[in-house]
């Protein structure tokens, strides 16, 4: 199913003030000592830290006796809402999504990088594309229209003087969970993605070409995937509970980096029980050779992704990040 980008844009520059009334009437979003801390985050390479933060029971046991409630999501978008609903209190997401949010007044506030690169451009093998500029005419899925591989693939197009179709061009975009493009490159319904890892090493494995590594996605790869937002009236109110956080995701990413091959069977096995798919191990390596993990948040990236934000037309002006960042 493809969506009307021109209405779904419109709606997206004209959610701001409903997701804002609702961020400041929800009752959950008021200033309480908080018994839960509700934690969101997707099914994908790019989201490890949480991923293994739940396999091993990294964030319970930081937490204590507040209840760790995890909640998977499959898009930027989706989780938004939720975050401007009062229904989450920190949140795993991409710059793209999380800037929007910022630049809608919504009270957020980045607290950590979580991954870096990890998005590749792969092509279905029986397509005749080879390159960016053959991707002219067709039909390319992200993971959902106004996040992060969304507004890269767009920044890709404009470079390579290729339009959406809903922008005048001849490029159809469809949002696809990242987790279901295996079945829709089965099926025929898409001729390329630009998904995050470890789908796009799956793909590869079943012989489909990456037209579009992590690096030449953007910026030579040097560009935040995933970042750790808050709520910052939870924030302000839970003060322990964040730092508790923050150590426990600190932990890892240390276990990421430092014990790559646990860190895949654990992420494997979180991956199965979200998705009911289990990646090859020796694809889910070729995934996390591809995907870079820290803490660290580049300011100056996030500035030039809410640039290709407004350039994608998801936004009209950049937000000053730097407000939006933890001090």
């Amino acid at each position: 199913m493809t969506l009307d980008l021109t209405l779904t844009k419109r709606s997206f520059l004209t959610l701001a003030a409903p997701l804002l009334l609702a961020a400041v009437l929800s009752p959950d979003a008021q200033a309480q000592a908080a018994t839960s801390v509700r934690l969101g985050f997707f099914p994908n390479l790019t989201h490890a830290p949480a991923l293994v933060g739940l396999q091993r029971g990294t964030f319970q046991k930081a937490f204590g006796a507040a209840k760790l409630d995890a909640k998977e999501f499959v898009s930027g978008t989706t989780l938004t809402e939720a975050f401007a609903a009062g229904q989450i209190d920190i949140a795993y997401i991409g710059p793209g999504p999380a800037i929007n949010a910022a630049g809608r007044g919504m009270p957020v506030q980045f607290i950590a990088g979580a991954s870096e690169a990890g998005a590749v451009l792969v092509a279905r093998k029986d397509s005749t594309i080879k390159s960016y500029k053959d991707l002219g005419g067709k039909n390319v899925a992200v993971p959902s229209l106004g996040n992060t591989q969304d507004i890269s693939l767009r920044h890709i197009l404009n470079e390579n003087a290729l339009k959406s179709k809903t922008d005048g061009g001849t490029v159809l975009i469809t949002p696809i969970a990242p987790a279901d493009i295996v079945a829709a490159f089965a099926a025929k319904r898409v001729d390329a993605t630009l998904v995050p890892e470890p789908w796009g090493a799956v793909l590869e494995a079943q012989g489909h070409r990456i037209i579009g590594n992590e690096k030449t996605v953007w910026r030579g790869g040097n560009y935040p995937t995933t970042v750790v937002i808050v709520n910052t009236k939870f924030a302000q109110a839970n003060p322990q509970l964040v730092a508790a956080f923050l150590k426990a995701h600190t932990e890892a990413v240390a276990f990421l980096t430092k014990s790559p091959a646990a860190a895949q069977a654990a992420v494997n096995a979180q991956l199965f029980k979200l998705t009911g798919a289990k990646v090859d191990p020796r694809v889910m390596q070729r995934a996390f050779a591809r995907t870079r993990f820290t803490t660290a948040l580049d300011l100056e990236a996030l500035k030039e992704y809410s640039a290709l934000n407004v350039e994608a037309g998801y936004a009209r002006t950049a937000p000053d990040l730097s407000q939006f960042l933890k001090k």
